[in-house]
């Protein structure tokens, strides 16, 4: 067998570590050792809407679609077919730095369900036929008269059935009005222009860029074997010579520096906002893990202090949620505040979410808040290592988005180093108020 690099990572709550082998290729095989009757076996790919551009927005999350439709050893539907019929859950997901697959099977008697699953995963992976005939013909929008409506059209009805989601909106708005010019100021799904136009060949020469050796991370999580099972996953992603590209860098993006509103309209009945901030790249791990924190003690569930003082204990709310999220991205993550309001009460949303933001910058937090984010990080952490999938995802995570597994080594000490200091000097660098992007959705009679 072929040399290849071994490294080692303890993974916190799992019994043994985590194997990571990396062949001559680049290719990368990670074994997460789960006692359990379950196995999932994902493969991550280096590319989502960061490699995109205004022509082919939407090529990743089509193309992950489109891998579902065959190979030359196996019909379109085959895949799925044989493996539910199995127990198997088969899924895909695409975002903003990946693209992942996934099968989440049963063990059972032997090794022919991981056998033929691997076969299986590691053929669509690597052999995507891409038929025009799963594809569909492309079409003019205004006169869509097309008669065999393909994998073109789901996704387009995916589009406009987003179209209608009003947080969606909000947040696409945000998104496009925090970047100017990286390509995480595109939406991920794309747009029904480019999908009704695109053709087999951009979406081919899309795959033969991106899905290399070197940007696909394969991972095993279950009760396996990895001496055993090592060179099956060799001999099956069997790259054939295929040549890896060089890594697209982009200029990141820098926050604003004089806060920034957008005001939209749309057919609904209450007011959506969401207040938006550049924060540091996912490699950049203590920091990212001080702001998931700042989330939790702000906006995390009816303890949080969102809740508590802009619902729980006024008298007549002008709120109906509001809440936190945290994005963390290669190049930058994103931190949130989302509220659904009276929207007659517009401004002072604004100002009462302003008020409990300049609190946090002043005055910081309790070392109550502080151990309570702490345990729920913990807490979180170990339920992720419950689960072959959920393990799966958390190293797919860490492999394809931060480049590296080693700092899970170190990720329960770094949550225990966080002090009140630290939550406030990072609140202060990056969510100060002048360094906000506002997205505001109001109903079309108040225009």
């Amino acid at each position: 067998m072929e040399n290849m690099k071994k490294i080692k990572v303890n993974y916190p709550y799992l019994e043994k570590p985590v194997e990571i082998y990396e062949r001559e290729c680049g290719h990368k095989i990670v074994f997460a050792y789960k006692r359990g009757e379950l196995l999932n076996i994902s493969s991550w790919v280096k590319t989502g809407s960061i490699n995109e551009n205004d022509e082919n927005n939407g090529i990743s999350h089509f193309l992950e679609h489109l891998m579902f439709k065959g190979t030359n050893k196996h019909k379109a539907g085959e895949f799925d077919r044989i493996l539910e019929s199995r127990g198997a859950i088969v899924n895909a997901a695409t975002w903003k730095d990946y693209t992942f697959y996934y099968v989440t099977i049963p063990k059972g008697t032997g090794d022919k369900n991981f056998k033929d699953t691997l076969e299986l995963h590691a053929d669509m992976m690597l052999n995507p036929v891409i038929p025009d005939n799963e594809i569909g013909e492309p079409f003019d929008l205004n006169n869509p008269n097309i008669t065999t409506k393909r994998e073109r059209h789901v996704v387009i009805e995916e589009i406009r059935m987003r179209k209608d989601q009003p947080w969606t909106t909000v947040y696409n708005n945000l998104n496009a009005n925090m970047y100017t010019s990286h390509p995480y100021k595109r939406d991920v799904i794309g747009n029904e222009q480019i999908i009704s136009q695109v053709k087999r060949e951009d979406v081919l020469n899309y795959y033969k860029k991106y899905y290399t050796p070197s940007n696909i991370t394969t991972i095993i999580a279950g009760d396996v074997n990895p001496d055993e099972i090592l060179p099956m996953i060799v001999k099956e992603f069997d790259f054939k010579n295929r040549q890896n590209n060089n890594t697209n860098i982009y200029e990141i993006d820098k926050p604003v520096q004089t806060q920034k509103t957008v005001v939209k309209y749309s057919q609904i009945n209450t007011g959506f906002l969401m207040f938006g901030y550049l924060c540091p790249e996912a490699k950049d791990i203590k920091n990212n893990t001080i702001l998931e924190m700042i989330g939790i003690i702000l906006g995390e569930g009816y303890s949080s202090r969102l809740y508590q003082n802009l619902i729980e204990k006024t008298d007549n709310s002008i709120f109906n949620i509001v809440s936190t999220d945290y994005y963390s991205f290669r190049d930058g993550g994103n931190f949130f505040i989302q509220a659904n309001f009276k929207p007659e009460n517009k401004d002072e949303a604004v100002n009462l979410i302003e008020e409990q933001l300049k609190d946090l910058l002043i005055n910081g937090i309790s070392e109550r808040e502080l151990n309570k984010a702490k345990k729920k990080l913990k807490v979180s952490f170990a339920e992720n290592s419950e689960t072959v999938s959920d393990i799966a995802d958390t190293i797919g995570y860490y492999m394809t988005v931060c480049n590296n597994l080693e700092c899970v080594e170190e990720y329960v000490k770094i949550i225990d180093s966080i002090t009140l200091d630290d939550i406030k000097d990072t609140a202060n660098k990056y969510l100060s108020l002048d360094k906000a992007v506002i997205s505001i959705l109001l109903p079309e009679s108040m225009k």
